[in-house]
């Protein structure tokens, strides 16, 4: 084996290093959270709609009874009252008390989202990542293997063109940006000015995967311009 092939060689086997584990590492979780404040918004709603009927003669049995008979008398809202009296009370407890409860976990690697987006019935885009994002590199890393040792410089140049026309469709770079987008609108959904506090405060962090992906992204632009050339020009 020539030098020239031994350098293609090493550079495809780096390729599928950073690859790999892009693939198959987590890229990114999203994590929710309810938080004292956010809860103690809707407090008062909550409280409103549990106490149905059924609640409401449970707790009739527990009072005075000629309390309860003055009030039904007196024309007085028995649930309502006890709404006012139990939401500040309710509400500052929680403020104080509750800290963050996670409600919501989920973390993906790339492979593992085309399965869950299979899942939840979303075909489209599924087939679309793991096309895009799984099957062109490795379809173009075999592709600059064949070429590497192919005899025939006719079918090495054609087998070239090829991956290059393919390489304009792998579109890894764009589903990186498509991730860091992903996380800023996570991160945004926890920080909006106005909108009072939130019941439940999402934040978002990039795992080893995204990293790994990112970097295979950019070793593998270069080195593609970079086999191209040294395997067109070889005899």
């Amino acid at each position: 084996m020539t030098s020239t092939r031994w350098l293609v060689l090493g550079l495809l086997l780096v390729s599928l290093a950073l690859l790999i584990p892009g693939l198959f590492a987590p890229v990114l979780t999203i994590r929710g959270v309810l938080r004292g404040d956010g809860i103690a918004q809707v407090a008062p709603m909550m409280l409103e709609k549990g106490l149905n009927d059924d609640t409401m003669n449970a707790l009739k049995a527990m009072m005075n009874p000629s309390v309860v008979a003055l009030l039904e008398a007196t024309g007085g809202d028995l649930r309502q009252m006890i709404i006012d009296r139990v939401t500040p009370s309710l509400t500052t407890s929680l403020v104080k008390n509750v800290g963050e409860v996670e409600v919501f976990q989920q973390t993906r690697s790339i492979v593992g989202s085309v399965r869950r987006l299979y899942e939840v019935g979303s075909p489209v885009p599924a087939t679309l990542i793991l096309l895009f994002s799984v099957v062109v590199p490795f379809v173009k890393t075999a592709l600059v293997g064949w070429a590497m040792f192919a005899a025939d410089e006719t079918r090495r140049r054609r087998t070239l063109a090829l991956v290059e026309a393919i390489a304009k469709w792998s579109m890894a770079d764009v589903f990186v940006v498509a991730l860091f987008i992903t996380y800023l609108a996570a991160m945004a959904s926890q920080s909006n000015p106005g909108a009072g506090p939130q019941v439940v405060a999402f934040t978002a962090q990039f795992g080893a995967g995204f990293y790994w992906f990112a970097a295979y992204c950019v070793f593998s632009l270069a080195s593609q311009q970079y086999t191209a050339r040294v395997l067109a020009t070889r005899t």
